[in-house]
Order: structure tokens, then sequence, then C-alpha cells
């Protein structure tokens, strides 16, 4: 006699059902990480490829050391810029305005300034859909960096690329790595030094632009400075040039920036 199957009752249908749907919501999941990670590599390798265009050299402090002889000095060493291949790079993409490189961090990467403030939150150096997108300044800025207030945008990558670090290495005193900022572009060198680094309102005052150089703007700085979740004793004045650098928090409602003046031209 053959055996009798056994009847599947309501609840091992439920089961079975349940079981399909885990192993769908986990293989959707597992395609969704790889998917990230691609993505991940392609802008990480896309920007290692950018640095060649470019020979970083280390920055010496000025300083005024003795020597054998009572009483002399020995000049005192410019910084040097990061020197850029901007004929290899422009023929990438026209968009190039600057190269950002910041002491003490991997931050280097090429800054753009597109159309809008939408375009590149998507998009790489190269012009290719991607999460990572590239550092660029806000489209309302001039594209000479001589503003009161430049801001530059970048994502605060999870791999730590991008600006990625930004707050890691500015959230306090005994994080920080370096106080100067390299922005080359194709007509000069500039170095900034930083004031402040804090976190702000996403629709916050840190976003400003000035038209001009006055009074308004010295009250703004100020502010800015002393917000700031670290003390750097730098001055600024509303003769400055500044830049203010800005990456998410992971809150919507918060972004966090590092803001610097211009030290001088190299």
């Amino acid at each position: 006699m053959s055996k009798k199957k056994k009847k599947r009752t309501a609840g091992d249908v439920i089961r079975t059902l349940i079981l399909i749907l885990a192993l769908g919501v986990f293989l959707f999941s597992a395609v969704n990480l790889v998917q990230i990670f691609l993505e991940y590599k392609q802008g990480t390798d896309e920007y290692d490829r950018m640095r060649e265009f470019v020979t970083e050299e280390v920055e010496k402090q000025p300083q005024e050391e003795e020597t054998e002889t009572k009483g002399e000095e020995v000049e005192e060493e410019k910084p040097k810029a990061p020197q850029v291949d901007w004929a290899g790079l422009q023929a990438i993409n026209q968009d190039i305005i600057a190269w950002i490189q910041i002491e003490g961090t991997d931050i280097s990467y090429p800054v753009v300034k597109g159309e809008d403030n939408s375009y590149y939150l998507k998009h790489t150096f190269e012009g290719k859909s991607n999460i990572a997108g590239a550092i660029f300044i806000d489209s309302a800025n001039s594209s000479d960096f001589e503003d009161c207030n430049t801001i530059i945008y970048g994502h605060n990558m999870k791999n730590g690329s991008m600006f990625g670090t930004l707050r890691k290495h500015f959230k306090d005193a005994a994080s920080v790595s370096g106080k100067y900022i390299w922005i080359c572009t194709p007509q000069k060198n500039y170095r900034y030094e930083i004031f402040s680094s804090h976190v702000v309102d996403a629709a916050g005052e840190v976003y400003t632009l000035f038209p001009e150089a006055d009074d308004t703007f010295a009250g703004y700085l100020e502010r800015m400075a002393k917000q700031s979740l670290v003390s750097f004793d730098v001055p600024v004045s509303k003769e400055d040039k500044i830049i203010t650098l800005s990456t998410c928090t992971g809150n919507d409602a918060t972004r966090f920036v590092v803001q610097a003046r211009r030290e001088g031209e190299y």
C-alpha cells in the first residue's frame, strides 16, 4: 500500500510564504549592497586617476631657525602649492575651476562649477552618474574665488572619500591634523587658514553670500568664529576672502562646515 501524502495545513503555507519573502528580501538587499559597493569603487577609482594630474608638494611651515652665527636668521621658506596639470584636467571636464587640498588629510580633489547645485550632487568629475558626485562651488558664486564667501560642497561618503573625513578631522581640538587649505586655480594658487568648524542648520546663516565686504559681513564672520568647535585663534575681518566647506551629517536638518580665510597667494 502506498503511503498517503500528508495534507498541507494553512500554517505550512504561511511558513513557506514567509520563507520565500525573507529570501526575496535577502536577495534584494544583497543586490543593493553590491551595487553600492561598485558605485563607491567606481567613484574612488576615478578620483584616484584624477590625482595623477597633480604633484602634491610637502608643505613646510614658515619658521625662524637659529644658525651657528649669532643673530643670523635663515630666510623663511615659502609654502609650496600642489602642481596641477590644468590642460589635462580641462580636456576631461571644462567645468573645472580649481583643485582643493587640505593639509593633514586625504582630501585632494578637482573642484567644479555647474549651472546649478544639483547636477554634481549625483555626477562625478567625468560626468558619470554616481552617488559620490563631485566637489563643487555654489552656482551663485564667482569662479575666481573673489567673492566674500565662496561655498564648496562635497558628500560625506561612508568610505571616507570626498568630504567624508571632514568632520573627523575638525570636530574638536584633538582631531585637528592641519590648519591650511590649498585652493589652486589655473591663474593663481591660494592658501587659506581655517578659523572655524561647526555644525549648522541646513538652511542657516552660514550659507549667506555677500555682495560687498561691509559691516554685515564683518558681523557674520564674528558669529561664525564664535560658533567654532575648535579655538583656532585666527583673526578674521571684512577684508578677508573666505571659503566655506560644507558636507552632510546624516541628519537632513544639519550640515558640518569648515571655514577658512585667505592667507596668501603662492
